[in-house]
This record gives structure tokens, sequence and C-alpha cells, in this order.
């Protein structure tokens, strides 16, 4: 095998390595000019639009190998998709090479010990509707459109994360192809220094191909949404700041400023009760049904899969997307009557600005026991501009002013998954007194920076050069 940055053999010209490549992948080669291209090269945003010179679509962790060590030994610039939700652009790249792992969507359960391994092309509602058959489930981003791993090694907010912890939380081991072309086990008892870095630490590290989970019993939950217009913004949100602060850990409640159609501009907030017991569920519940009352009571028992597909609507694939977000440690008068009159003014019906709390046990974790340092009861503020066709001038300019107003009331530190475009400071403030740790991981295992398409960490050789011009 090559070594890192090696020379590809002179005897062999570039385009028979890729022949020989494409011989060898259990997958699909896919170039400029097949006939799968142009699906290929999309993701879910619909505002990414890039041109890959090449698509490895693995069915293997060999074909990841073969990928790695393909691009590594010709220079080539790599992007990395697992399940596709990225919506920063991430997971593609102009004159580059993708390693696709969209296919790769084996999952084993194991009822018994209540545990699962997920291979890393699954979205977040494929591996909830596979455990939703065993009544089980971990904690996973609330939009079912959201590739599972890539959401995992950001953190992993959602539903559960106040019940069971973040998603890393819920993590036993991963598996992974380093830049090196090697595949190592990684768990607390394996490459732990790589546990703790794969765990809020992203893509930055190497290919990881398959994680295995801890899962929960979870038959069905007591969930749903209650929908009030816009105009009453103002209470609804007052209401929802106090309901959410004295939440127990066993209810999570997100709100969506949003469009609901054949309804019009409306304040939403989706609720769920993750405990045992039903009726306490509907005591707990009780007060955001009863509160207004809402236009509109959707609150009902039902699957946690089923759950999420509640909200698919709102992020379909193909729609173009650009979501700034900033953290809030908690709503004053002021930052919710600053916020508000955004709402009313937002240049699309698809638009939304989405309120994702964060409380409870994920916040009980000590901030160096993983990669994610951002353990604080907070919440994070998603503005994002969304729209179908045509130009971008209006919702990205609603989405910036927006976000700029907001800044006043923001906190310092965002949770890597939302930051938005490639910004070191943010990164720093995201991972705090870890920084440091994670840099000496990266410059361990992939001191070259081959794995930069990310929120990314860079390797001390990087930074000296960057420093030294």
């Amino acid at each position: 095998m090559a070594g890192i940055g090696a020379v590809a053999p002179k005897k062999q010209t570039f385009m028979q390595a890729v022949e020989m490549l494409e011989a060898r992948l259990a997958g699909r080669l896919i170039r400029p000019g097949d006939s799968a291209y142009e699906q290929a090269r999309r993701v879910r945003n619909g505002r990414i639009n890039k041109y890959p010179a090449l698509i490895a679509r693995c069915r293997t962790t060999q074909d990841v190998v073969l990928a790695v060590n393909f691009a590594r030994d010709y220079r080539m610039p790599v992007a990395v998709r697992g399940g596709g939700g990225n919506g920063n652009g991430f997971a593609t790249l102009n004159n580059g090479l993708v390693i696709d792992l969209s296919l790769c969507k084996g999952i084993t359960v194991d009822a018994v010990t209540r545990t699962a391994r997920a291979e890393a092309g699954l979205t977040v509602g494929e591996l909830s509707r596979a455990l939703q058959v065993y009544g089980l489930a971990t904690t996973t981003d609330i939009w079912p459109g959201s590739g599972m791993s890539g959401a995992t090694l950001g953190g992993g907010t959602g539903w559960l994360a106040s019940k069971y912890g973040l998603t890393i939380d819920n993590v036993l081991a991963f598996e992974l192809v380093t830049v090196t072309g090697d595949v190592l086990t990684v768990s607390a008892t394996e490459n732990p220094d790589l546990f703790w870095g794969l765990r809020g630490g992203g893509g930055n590290f190497g290919v990881v191909t398959a994680i295995e989970y801890q899962l929960h019993r979870l038959a069905s939950v007591l969930a749903g949404m209650v929908i009030h217009p816009l105009t009453n913004a103002g209470s609804v949100l007052n209401f929802y700041r106090d309901f959410s602060n004295s939440s127990p850990d066993d209810v999570t409640a997100y709100a969506f400023l949003t469009t609901v159609p054949d309804v019009g501009p409306v304040v939403m907030v989706m609720v769920g009760y993750f405990g045992d017991n039903p009726a306490e569920g509907e005591r707990l519940l009780a007060p955001i049904r009863r509160f207004g009352p809402p236009y509109i009571d959707r609150m009902q028992s039902v699957g946690y899969a089923d759950f999420l597909e509640m909200i698919a609507w709102r992020a379909p694939e193909g729609r173009r997307y650009f979501e700034p977000a900033y953290a809030v440690d908690q709503f004053s008068d002021k930052a919710l009557k600053t916020l508000i009159p955004w709402a009313e003014r937002m240049a699309s019906p698809f638009s939304a600005i989405i309120i994702h709390p964060m409380h409870g046990a994920a916040t009980r974790i000590a901030p160096e026991a993983t990669a994610f340092a951002l353990r604080e009861p907070h919440y994070v503020v998603v503005h994002m501009a969304g729209w179908n066709e045509g130009p971008a001038t209006d919702q990205v300019h609603w989405a910036k002013s927006s976000w700029a107003a907001m800044q006043p009331f923001a906190a310092s530190g965002l949770d890597v998954n939302f930051i938005w475009g490639e910004n070191e400071d943010a990164v720093r403030a995201a991972y705090r007194t870890n920084y440091d740790r994670l840099v000496a991981l990266k410059t361990t295992y992939d001191p070259t920076n081959f794995f930069r398409l990310n929120q990314n960490i860079k390797p001390i050789s990087t930074a000296l050069r960057k420093e030294n011009g």
C-alpha cells in the first residue's frame, strides 16, 4: 500500500488506475457522462450543485478502503457522503472523488442486548423505522431525511436527548477507515482516544462505515403538534419558553415559526412524551394542549418513526436551503420581540425559524467526556430559508439579516452540526477546551488534512504551514 501522499507508480497511468478501481469495487464507479451521474452527484439540498470527477458508490467497507487508497495515492480531494443530508455541501465537491456510502444500509439488531449495528448510508428515518419493529429506538435527529452517521458524528441532538443523552452518548463502537486505508474498531476499549474524538469530532479522522448503538425500549410515544396563528406568536413563545424550561427529561418540545400548507403562517409547537406511563404523559402535555387554545391539536399515541415523519413535509429532498444558526442560553423578552417580526417577513412559504432545545440527560455529561463540549442547557435557533426554484437573493438576504439581528442575544459556541459554511473560529468555539486535544488527534490520524471537507479541525502541520504563509 502506498504511504500518505505517495506518488502513484509510474508504470500505471491515472486512467489505468481508474479502470482498476472500477473493476475491484463491489459497488460502482460513476463518471461524468454515465447515465447515473446526474442523480448520483445530487444531495438533499438542491442548492448544492457540484460536479465530482468520480463517484465511488460503495457497498462494502473494502470498497471504502479502495477509494481512500486511490484518492490518497493520486492526491485527489475527497468528500464523504453518508445518508446525503448534509446541507452545507460537504458531502460532494467539484473535480474530486466522492466516497458515497448511500447504498450501505445494513442493519443488525439484537433485541436481547438492545443494540444495533447500522451502516453509514442509513437515514434517520430508515434506522428508526427498522428499530420500531422491535419496539426500540435511540436518539436521532428530528428530520427523517438526515443522514444518521453524519448527525451522530457531530453530536446528535433530538427528541430523545433529554431522556437518553445525545446520539453520541448512545454509541458503543465505530468502524473507521483511516487515511492509511486501515480498518479500525473504535470503542471504549479499542482505540479509546479516537472513540473520544469521534463522539462529536465529525468526519475529521476518517470514514466511518458503521456504528453500533445502544437502544432503548420505546414501543410508542404520546406526541404530535399544536398549531397557533403567527399573530399569537408572542404569547405562544412566552409559554413555550416557560414550558420547555420546566419540562422533565421525559418531555421535549420544539418550536417552529413557519407556514403550514392550507393553514398559513403559524407558530407550531411539536412535543413528545417519551416515558412509559401514558397517564403521566397526558398530565404533562395537558398544559400545552390547553394553552390558547391551539387552532389545531394533532397529539396522539404513535410509533417513534411515525412521529418523525410528521414533519417530513417540511424538508423534502431537492428543495434549496440556506440555514444559518446560533445558540441562545435563554430567551429574554427582548430576544423574542426581536425574533418574531423576522418570522413575519419570511421571503418564502418554505422558510422557517426552528428552535431546538437542549436539556435533561444530554446536559449532565461532563464537557470533557466527549469531543462535544456544549453540555449546558441552551437552545439552537435555525433560520432556514427554503425555496424551490429561481434566484436565492431574497431568501438568503432574509436568513442573513434575521440571523444578524439576533446576534446580540447569541451565546458563545454552536453545535458543529449547525455551523453553516467553513468557519474556523466557530469550530474552535464549539469545542472550547477540547479543541487542542482534537488537534492532537487530527495530527496523529490525518496529518495532511486529507479529510478536510467537514467542520474542519486542522492538524498542526497544516496550521503551521498556513501561519508561515
